[in-house]
C-alpha cells in the first residue's frame, strides 16, 4: 500500500522524493520476502536488497528535506551548539540501528535529523515532524526494553514492527509536506499573479501611448490650421468653432480611452453574470491600435445569440481574451495579409470561443511547452502570459482551453459553460 500510495504521489505531484521512497520500500518489501525465508532465496539477494533499498534512502532524504547539506555557523556559541547536537545525533542514530537492524530507515533518520541539526534556524517543518515522530518511538521503545522482551519472547522480529511504523509515520507527514508544497505553489502563483500586473502595467502604457498617438497628432494638425488661419487674418468664427468642435471630439476620444483601460485593469474580483460580447469588444478596443498598426483584419464570427452570458469576473475574461488576441497579432503581423478570426458559437450549454491566426505557428517541441510558466518564443517575453490564461479558465472559470497546431497558424479553442 506504501508502494502504490507513494507511486500515485510521485505521478500526480512530479516530486522526485516520492519516487525515491517508492523505489526504497519496493526493495524494503524485497529485503522482507528474503528476509522471512518462505521461499528459501540466497542471503546474496538480500544483501542487494539492503544496497539498493540505503541508495533510495538517502535520495528521498535529500529530496525531502531541501535544506543545506553543511550548516551555516555564524558564531562560536552555534558551532558548539551543532557540534553537541550532531554527536548527540550519532549517538541516538546508533540506538536506532541496534534497535531495528535496518539500514536504510537508519541512514533516513540520520540524514533527517542532521538536517534539522544544519537547518535549526530555519526551521524544516515536515522534517522535524518526522524526527520527532521516530524519536517518540524509539525512546518509548528504549524505556519499555522492547526489543529485550520480544527477544526472550521468541515473538516475531521486531524490524517488521519497523516497516509499519515507517509506513505510518511517513504517510502522516506527507499529509504535512503535501500542505507545505500546496502552500508553496499557491506562493509561486501569486508571485506569477504579481509579475503578471507589472507586465500589465508596462503593457497598458504602451497601448495608451499607441491609442494617443493619432488623436494627439489630429490635435496639433488643427492647432496649425488655426494658427495659419490667425496669422492670415483669416480666422473665422465660423473656422474656429469648427475646429473647436473637433479637437473636443479626440480630447472626448482620450478620455474614453482613459476609461476604458481604468475599467479594464480594474482590480474587480467579483464574480457575475456579463455578457461575452462585451467582455471581448473590451479586449479589442484596447488593442484597436495595436491591429491598425499591422493592418491585420480582425474577424468576430458571433455563431449564437449576442445576449449570451458567462459567469466568472469579466475583466479576467478581457485578459484572457487580450492575451490570446495580442499573441494571435504578434504572430501574424509579418503576413502578406494578416487575420485573425474570432469565432463565438454554443451548443447543450456549452459556450466554444475560437481564436485563430494565420501566422507562423509553432514547432511540435514548442507547443508541449505552451502553457509553462516563464517559456517564450519572444525574446522580449516574460513568459507568463498563457501560463496565467490556463489559471484563469481553469480556476476562475472551472472551464477548459485547448492549443491547436494548424498548417498555417495557431487556434486556441475556450470551452465555457453558459449561464443561464
Amino acid at each position: 500500500m506504501s508502494i502504490l500510495y507513494t507511486l500515485v504521489r510521485y505521478i500526480y505531484l512530479k516530486e522526485f522524493f516520492y519516487l525515491a521512497y517508492c523505489f526504497m520500500q519496493i526493495f524494503s518489501l524485497g529485503f522482507i520476502i528474503i528476509y522471512s525465508q518462505l521461499f528459501g532465496i540466497t542471503d546474496f539477494y538480500k544483501d542487494i536488497c539492503i544496497v539498493f533499498a540505503s541508495f533510495f534512502a538517502v535520495a528521498f532524504a535529500f529530496g525531502f528535506f531541501k535544506g543545506q547539506i553543511l550548516p551555516s555557523i555564524d558564531s562560536k556559541k552555534e558551532l558548539f551548539l551543532i557540534s553537541s547536537l550532531t554527536i548527540f545525533a550519532i549517538v541516538i542514530v546508533f540506538y536506532h540501528y541496534m534497535l531495528f537492524s535496518y539500514l536504510p530507515y537508519t541512514i533516513i533518520y540520520l540524514l533527517l535529523l542532521l538536517s534539522v541539526i544544519f537547518n535549526i534556524k530555519e526551521g524544516i517543518k515536515s522534517t522535524l515532524l518526522h524526527i520527532l515522530a521516530w524519536s517518540l518511538v524509539c525512546l518509548f521503545l528504549f524505556i519499555l526494553q522492547i526489543k529485550s522482551i520480544y527477544i526472550k519472547s521468541g515473538y516475531v522480529d521486531l524490524i517488521l514492527i519497523a516497516f509499519m511504523l515507517e509506513a505510518v509515520l511517513f504517510t502522516i507527514n506527507l499529509a504535512n509536506k503535501y500542505k507545505e508544497l500546496k502552500m508553496a505553489n499557491e506562493d509561486y502563483e501569486n508571485m506569477l499573479l504579481q509579475q503578471t500586473k507589472l507586465a500589465k502595467t508596462g503593457s497598458m502604457i504602451g497601448n495608451i501611448a499607441h491609442q494617443y498617438r493619432q488623436p494627439l497628432n489630429n490635435i496639433s494638425y488643427i492647432l496649425i490650421n488655426l494658427r495659419n488661419k490667425y496669422e492670415k487674418d483669416k480666422l473665422t468664427k465660423e473656422f474656429f468653432y469648427t475646429k473647436y468642435n473637433q479637437i473636443e471630439e479626440q480630447l472626448h476620444f482620450m478620455s474614453k480611452t482613459i476609461d476604458d483601460f481604468k475599467e479594464f485593469y480594474s482590480p474587480n474580483k467579483e464574480k457575475e453574470n456579463f455578457l461575452l460580447i462585451d467582455s471581448i469588444n473590451r479586449a479589442v478596443n484596447i488593442l484597436q491600435s495595436l491591429i491598425k498598426q499591422y493592418n491585420v483584419e480582425l474577424n468576430i464570427n458571433f455563431n449564437t445569440s449576442e445576449g449570451t452570458k458567462v459567469y466568472g469576473v469579466a475583466n479576467e475574461f478581457s485578459q484572457v481574451i487580450l492575451v490570446l488576441l495580442k499573441n494571435a497579432i504578434e504572430a501574424s503581423k509579418d503576413e502578406i495579409k494578416p487575420t485573425i478570426n474570432i469565432n463565438i458559437s454554443s451548443k447543450n450549454g456549452l459556450i466554444e470561443i475560437e481564436i485563430i491566426d494565420n501566422g507562423k505557428g509553432i514547432s511540435k517541441t514548442t507547443f508541449s511547452k505552451l502553457f509553462k510558466p516563464y517559456f517564450s518564443t519572444k525574446k522580449e517575453g516574460f513568459g507568463i502570459g498563457l501560463y496565467m490564461v490556463k489559471l484563469i479558465i481553469e480556476k476562475s472559470f472551472n472551464a477548459e482551453i485547448k492549443a491547436y497546431s494548424l498548417e498555417k497558424g495557431m487556434k486556441f479553442t475556450i470551452f465555457l459553460e453558459k449561464s443561464f
